[in-house]
């Protein structure tokens, strides 16, 4: 009995090895679109499933770091922060790092951490990474909802503070920020799947990039204090986007335009680099991983 050999019209999909480098796909991300939620789902659940506390780390941890850098830079620096009350002022800049940095460290091990299933099982790899940024937001929302309810305390508290009227575009700096770990992510992520070592200095890098990142300073500050050095934080974008959201929420200081406009030309270009590493190394990590 002759059996019908299907024709190509008859097919709901086809796997075939990607021609270009800078693509998102985002045609298949869609259609795998259950899948990304099933990740995000998965990331949220599984991270502090056997922690005594659970999401409560989510709020203990940039409380606690405010607080110790307000004593640290605040009180024994004698770093000021004008009308704005040093723990907020330092809880406005933790709450936009720690989103960076989670989806910086996170994604940087995407090959290394889902080798196995990516040896087994077919799907678009760019919905792992995506997933990650995406997890990420509620963790990222918790926070700022922390920081929102100590900004009404203080309010309360008679304080003369208010946001920009830019915090409207603060939406816009948070995909610049994910935008920016995603891209990072994903270069660190192929590399490591040669050189292992990477996956020990990430954790170092990371906690360095936060010292050169503004986020316990102003970078007027530093500009004044350290002006041989300043260059450093100002060549650094997430620098200007932790002062540019500092700003939109405590409407302290003035919004560096060009600093801003060079942070986002920085993040595109990182992020399309890391999207053309990415593409490439998927196609023969699994023999190197």
């Amino acid at each position: 009995m002759n059996k019908k050999i299907p024709n190509k019209e008859d097919w709901l999909f086809e796997i075939t090895p990607k021609n270009k480098l800078l693509s998102l796909n985002l045609k298949e991300v869609w259609k795998y679109r259950d899948l990304l939620m099933l990740f995000v789902k998965r990331d949220v659940v599984t991270l502090y499933k056997q922690t005594i506390l659970g999401p409560l780390w989510y709020l203990i941890q940039p409380l606690f770091t405010s607080i110790i850098f307000t004593i640290i830079f605040n009180k024994v620096a004698g770093i000021e922060t004008g009308n704005i009350p040093p723990f907020l002022f330092n809880l406005a800049g933790v709450t936009s790092w720690n989103y960076f940095k989670e989806c910086l460290t996170a994604t940087s091990d995407t090959f290394k951490k889902n080798a196995n299933l990516f040896g087994k099982v077919y799907f678009p790899r760019i919905i792992m990474p995506m997933s990650i940024v995406i997890s990420n937001l509620l963790k990222f929302g918790i926070q700022l909802a922390v920081f929102i309810g100590f900004y009404i305390f203080y309010v309360a508290k008679g304080m003369t503070i208010h946001p920009s009227n830019l915090v409207l575009l603060y939406p816009v700096l948070i995909l610049i920020m994910a935008m920016l770990g995603l891209g990072l992510g994903m270069i660190i992520s192929s590399m490591v799947t040669k050189y292992r070592d990477l996956t020990f200095l990430v954790g170092f890098g990371v906690q360095l990039l936060m010292y050169v990142s503004a986020v316990m300073y102003p970078i007027s500050l530093i500009k004044e204090k350290l002006a041989a050095y300043s260059w450093i934080v100002e060549y650094n974008p997430m620098a200007h986007i932790i002062e540019t959201s500092r700003v939109m929420l405590l409407n302290d200081g003035k919004i560096d335009a060009n600093g801003i406009i060079y942070a986002t030309v920085i993040t595109i270009i990182i992020f399309f680099v890391g999207l053309i590493i990415f593409n490439k190394t998927e196609k023969s990590f699994i023999d190197t991983v």
